[in-house]
């Protein structure tokens, strides 16, 4: 089928550790600042703070949820253009301005009962290092700094800020066979 060979190709670059990993997996969080944004903040003459999000990084939240995985984000800066962002995604928790970011990790598995293996994190910076390599998948953008890049599980061909969170979603689908039949859904809605 179509379908089936267009998936393996996009994923065709991702060991097949990442996707053992990947059935693992019931929570996806992310930071911000370089993985949903491309890290840039841009202010204007008011002191009004503009980042800029990748859409198709958006519309897979929807998606993940109704798969029955946790969406969330955990992030070093206090942003209300963050926070309105995950609130318009609907994510099920984010927490801002967090500068121990394994703690705040280690609080939220402890109330939601998971474990340390099934959290997929994407970061790309020092702050996020303590929780990378500690999850059961970590993920950095391709342009995360270079020693994040070593301590993570995959390094997406991806940038922050233009479709890493995406690609790490639909990795998680499709390791756990949901991807094609959502495409294949899509593929024969009528207009």
């Amino acid at each position: 089928m179509e379908t089936e060979k267009i998936v393996a190709a996009y994923f065709q670059h991702v060991p097949v550790e990442v996707f053992e990993k990947a059935k693992q997996i019931k929570v996806l969080i992310t930071d911000i600042d370089g993985v949903l944004t491309d890290g840039g903040i841009i202010y204007d003459n008011a002191g009004m703070e503009f980042k800029k999000y990748n859409v198709k990084d958006g519309l897979i939240v929807q998606h993940l949820k109704k798969a029955g995985f946790l969406v969330g984000a955990i992030t070093g800066r206090a942003s209300q253009v963050v926070e309105n962002r995950c609130e318009e995604l609907r994510f099920d928790f984010h927490y801002h301005g967090v500068k121990d970011k394994h703690k705040k990790l280690n609080e939220l598995l402890e109330t939601m009962e998971l474990t340390l293996e099934e959290v997929a994190y994407l970061g790309d910076d020092l702050i996020d290092l303590p929780v990378l390599t500690k999850v059961g998948l970590s993920i950095a953008p391709a342009d995360a700094l270079p020693y994040v890049c070593a301590a993570v599980d995959y390094v997406s061909p991806f940038v922050g800020g233009d479709g890493v969170f995406r690609e790490a979603a639909d990795l998680l689908l499709h390791a756990k066979g949901q991807l094609i039949p959502l495409i294949e859904q899509f593929a024969k809605k009528e207009a």
